[in-house]
Order: C-alpha cells, then structure tokens, then sequence
C-alpha cells in the first residue's frame, strides 16, 4: 500500500474512532470520570516516558563510550518521542499504542520489525560505488585516499 494513502487513512480512521470510544466510555462512566482518565493516562505517560528516556539516554551514552555507533539507541528514541507524542494525544486507542511503545519489551520488538523491514526494503548507508576505492568515470581513474599536507622550511 502507499506509504501517504495509508497515512491519510491513520489521519482519518483513528480520530473517528478515538471520538467513538470516548462517547462510549463517557456514556458508560461519565463525562468527568472519562476526562480524569484520558488527563490521568497522559501523566502517567509522561512520568514513563522519562524514565525510559533518561534509561535509553543511559544507553546511548554506554554505546559511545565503548566506542560503538548507537543506532538501536537513537530508533529507540524516536520510539520513545512518538509514544509521547501519542499519550499526549487524548483518547484511548493512541494511549494504548503509545503504552506499548513505552514497554522496553515491545519497544525492542517495533525497533527490530522496523530494522529489518528496512534491510529488507534496501535502506542502506553509503552511495553507489561506496566500497570500491576506484572509480571509473569519463574523465579518467578517481583514486580514493587521504593526504597529510607539511609545511616545509624555507631555504635563504
């Protein structure tokens, strides 16, 4: 499916049904039992988003201590930002979703699926010819390398 359809359909489907769910809740309930919820699931939100991001930061710093790129770190941080973004979101279905980014368990999990959806889809650094030190081009042989310029004495 296209990336953007499937987007302006989570744009259109998920407000219809979080407005559903809260006219059901709140008619089941009551209005200010429903609002304490939805206002009690953001705090709590956000209190769990801290501490895992204070943890994930923890980690990240870990990994470039030991002198290793914190990739997982770094898509476990922009998981940690759309699970906010999401409990700040009122409404029971993008609290639910933005919780489960918050489990370390099932945030390792969508990190992973999101990974390998990514090799397989041929994400990859580098750029045509990245691992070759030769280049072969129209105006003759490019050679990869690095120099070190000295300054030299002047001779009088």
């Amino acid at each position: 499916m296209n990336p953007f359809k499937l987007l302006f359909a989570i744009f259109i489907f998920i407000p219809i049904i979080e407005v559903y769910l809260l006219i059901q809740v709140g008619s089941w309930i009551g209005v200010v039992p429903t609002v304490l919820l939805v206002i009690t699931t953001a705090m709590m939100g956000v209190s769990m988003l801290k501490s895992q991001g204070l943890s994930t930061l923890m980690d990240a710093q870990r990994s470039l201590a030991s002198g290793q790129v914190p990739a997982f770190q770094l898509l476990e941080g922009a998981a940690l930002l759309v699970s906010g973004a999401l409990l700040l979101t009122p409404g029971f279905v993008t609290d639910f979703i933005g919780f489960l980014g918050l489990i370390p368990v099932t945030r390792k999990m969508i990190v992973n699926a999101f990974l390998s959806r990514a090799t397989i889809s041929g994400i990859h650094m580098g750029g045509e010819g990245g691992h070759h030190s030769f280049d072969q081009r129209e105006e003759g042989v490019v050679v990869d390398g690095e120099f070190h310029e000295k300054q030299s004495k002047v001779l009088r």
